[in-house]
């Protein structure tokens, strides 16, 4: 007896397709007005340095002389050295105010220290101020605190120690003169201050740091979106731990060699840094909400900010007041050609 049910067809396989491509195709190259937007935000503050410098040296030619160069790096270095932390914050999404009263305090604490010798100079100042920015670390990252909020009460906290060490800035401390802490601030190599090396050694390393390592990649996640890097596994808290830390370091050890300069330690100085270093790294391309930023803009915007204020010096009619009127001036048109710069990145 023959079976009634028949075989099922067996199933057919599609043919392939003869256009399918055979490779993941390239991505898109980006236009040239994005590239163009992304040069100028990094390295437009160059050209107007370049500019600033080319017309002072035009209209005041003692403002061309080496001299000049020196007295306006050495001057420029202190800042830097502050700044460089300061960007390595702000590419977080964060901010710290403290960092004008830790300044201050450093230099107060490296000159009492200076009396037991080079090592406890650098290092009371260093110890104290990271850990006035491990505070701030940790609040931030731990207990969520807002960075405004918890850096300004370390800039009350601060300034507050250092009224209380110095007896209300009664009380001076000096540096020993002819010591090795004095030369650190006062000592050159080839006519340029110990200072201005210094600063351009952290700057050095601070943008291997950035570019070249998988910390400075973390902090342009964490910066762009603090949730998106958590998901990516990152270490979101231990990161932004770690820059507070690194910009009371900074700060504590600019403060140190402006001691060392000064040969004591004023309790005046550091009054409205924070304002400066902030500028300085905005109006060198860092976006104030985090996730861009470059080392070597914050370079240029800190000799940018020395150049205006050594060329009102030149100018002798105006005061040093001008400079906060022209720094403010350049941050607002910064500010502005970053946000439309942004927007035109989106829409290409």
């Amino acid at each position: 007896m023959k079976n009634s049910t028949s075989a099922a067809p067996a199933p057919q396989v599609p043919a392939p397709l003869k256009n399918a491509p055979s490779r993941t195709e390239p991505r898109p190259e980006r236009s040239t007005g994005s590239r163009a937007g992304e040069l100028v935000q990094r390295q437009g503050v160059l050209a107007v340095l370049l500019t600033v410098i080319l017309i002072a040296s035009f209209l005041y030619p003692t403002f061309a002389s080496l001299d000049n160069a020196r007295g306006v790096t050495v001057q420029a270095s202190f800042l830097a050295i502050v700044a460089l932390g300061m960007t390595l914050v702000i590419i977080t999404g964060g901010i710290d105010l403290s960092v004008g009263s830790v300044f201050a305090l450093g230099g107060v604490l490296a000159a009492w220290a200076s009396q037991w010798g080079f090592l406890a100079a650098l290092l009371v100042p260093l110890v104290v101020c990271g850990a006035i920015g491990l505070v701030n670390g940790l609040l931030i990252a731990r207990a969520n605190m807002a960075p405004f909020i918890v850096t300004l009460a370390s800039l009350l906290a601060a300034r507050g120690i250092l009224l209380a060490f110095t007896d209300e800035g009664a009380t001076t401390y000096l540096v020993p003169k002819d010591s090795a802490f004095a030369e650190l601030g006062q000592g050159s190599v080839w006519g340029f201050g110990y200072p201005i090396l210094i600063a351009l050694v952290l700057f050095g390393a601070g943008g291997l740091l950035l570019q070249r390592t998988s910390f400075g990649q973390t902090l342009f996640a964490v910066g762009g979106s603090s949730d998106a890097a958590t998901l990516m596994g990152l270490p979101v808290a231990r990161t932004k731990i770690l820059v507070y830390t690194l910009s009371g370091l900074l700060a504590g050890l600019a403060g140190a060699l402006n001691a060392a300069r000064l040969s004591s330690g004023v309790t005046i100085v550091g009054v409205g840094m924070e304002l400066d270093a902030i500028s300085a790294v905005v109006i060198g391309g860092t976006l104030l909400i985090g996730g861009a930023g470059s080392i070597s803009g914050t370079l240029w915007g800190v000799l940018l900010l020395a150049v205006i204020q050594n060329l009102i010096n030149q100018i002798g009619s105006l005061n040093s007041s001008y400079q906060s009127v022209v720094s403010g001036g350049f941050l607002i048109v910064v500010v502005v050609a970053q946000r439309y710069l942004a927007r035109s990145r989106r829409t290409t």
